[in-house]
């Protein structure tokens, strides 16, 4: 179980003037060096992620992922992580066909041809296209 204390230790707070000093000459949202990543995993190890995680000002999940991997193995796994994802789910076998014709009183007409598994919510649209009639 870590070690958690009251008071950042020592250590901690050298690596807080470490990362001050990289912060105050790097722009903002600057990667942080491997060095600096790896002397944060090794303080969360000794004084958990959480307290590390606050003192430092890290992202606690990302902290945590070098804590229990290594870099390399983390650039590994986010570029496996899939772009895009098609998910397919059980389809009905019938697929009904609606036709929605509106009119108004000027003239104009509406109409809607859809297939769909459900019927759509007639009132709705009929709502929607009387108040842009109006």
């Amino acid at each position: 179980m870590p070690n958690q204390t009251a008071a950042p230790a020592e250590s901690i707070t050298e690596l807080q003037g470490q990362l001050a000093q990289f912060r105050s000459t790097h722009p903002p949202r600057t990667k942080l060096p491997q060095s600096l990543w790896q002397s944060a995993a090794e303080l969360a190890r000794c004084h958990g992620v959480g307290v590390v995680a606050r003192s430092l000002k890290l992202d606690y999940s990302t902290l945590k992922k070098h804590v229990s991997g290594s870099p390399e193995s983390i650039r590994r796994w986010k570029k496996a992580q899939p772009k895009f994802v098609e998910l397919i789910g059980a389809t009905r076998q019938s697929v009904d066909e609606y036709l929605i014709e509106f009119e108004s009183a000027r003239g104009r007409k509406l109409r809607i041809h859809c297939k769909t598994n459900r019927p759509p919510d007639w009132p709705a649209l009929l709502g929607a296209w009387r108040r842009v009639e109006r």
